[in-house]
This record gives C-alpha cells, sequence and structure tokens, in this order.
C-alpha cells in the first residue's frame, strides 16, 4: 500500500501534466486565429506568409477599382504610398469604400501577391482612420493631415 505523501505526489504529478497539455492546446488554439496586420510594403518585401489569414490596409489606390461584370467580385489596389497589393474580394462592399479612402481588409496571400479578401472594412466618419491603417502610412511617410490636424488613433484629433 502505498503511503499518504507518494499518492499525494502522483496526483499532483499528474494534474499538472494535464495543466500543462490544456495550456499548449489553449495556446496552439490561439496561435491559429491570431491576424496580423501588414501594409503593402510588408507584402512586396516578401515579410508576410502565404496562406495565413492576414488583414491588410492602406489606402484604396487612385483609378484601380475594377468591378467585374454580372458578377458581386471586385478588384482594386491597396497602397500605403510606397508599395500597392492586388485585392480580389467577392461580396458587398461597405458604402464608404471608394478610390483614395482607408481601408482595411482580411483574407490571405496566394503564391501570385494577389490576396484574396474575404472581408473589407472602411472608415466609417471623416475623422476616422483605422490605427493600423495610420502606422503604414506614418511610417511609409504618405500620411496627410485632413482638416488642419491629423486623426489620432482613436479617431479625435491630435
Amino acid at each position: 500500500m502505498r503511503s499518504r505523501k507518494r499518492q499525494r505526489l502522483w496526483i499532483a504529478c499528474i494534474g499538472l501534466i494535464l495543466l500543462g497539455a490544456a495550456t499548449a492546446l489553449a495556446l496552439n488554439a490561439f496561435e491559429d486565429n491570431l491576424v496580423f496586420f501588414h501594409g503593402p510594403s510588408d507584402i512586396a518585401a516578401g515579410k508576410v506568409e502565404q496562406g495565413r489569414l492576414i488583414r491588410i490596409g492602406g489606402l484604396v489606390q487612385e483609378n484601380s477599382v475594377n468591378k467585374i461584370a454580372n458578377t458581386a467580385k471586385i478588384e482594386f489596389r491597396i497602397t500605403d504610398g510606397v508599395a500597392a497589393t492586388p485585392v480580389v474580394f467577392e461580396g458587398i462592399l461597405p458604402d464608404l469604400f471608394r478610390e483614395g479612402q482607408g481601408v482595411v481588409a482580411n483574407g490571405r496571400l496566394d503564391a501570385n501577391g494577389l490576396f484574396t479578401a474575404s472581408e473589407i472594412l472602411a472608415k466609417h466618419d471623416e475623422n476616422y482612420m483605422p490605427p493600423e491603417v495610420v502606422e503604414a502610412l506614418k511610417k511609409s511617410g504618405q500620411w496627410k493631415m485632413g482638416g488642419g490636424a491629423a486623426p489620432n488613433a482613436a479617431g479625435g484629433n491630435s
């Protein structure tokens, strides 16, 4: 018969193993659901893994929007002022989507550098741009102050 100390030690060891396994499974699931933000310059530099769910942002490049006839498919380019990434999206675009406006797209990059978007998000008022887009534009030197002051990441004026 085992002593009580030895029995408690075994229970504690089994508990730690189960806790470690649960933590590993949770971290693995969390990693699979992470969506990283990248700018077109990151994609052009080859810093983005193909096939992984990512979020890209920037401005819709002027004269790049092409609606495919008789379908809900649209092609356009997202730019940060330095590089541009071609995007294809099938679905209903936000009402505020237009050339020259800030946009964030969720989707996957293929081997040819084409980003297939599953969701398009556009800025929701004149004073807001997604923080990721602001940072990408600032890094590229393309950030322009509008209305006298640059909006901060929370949407208000600095």
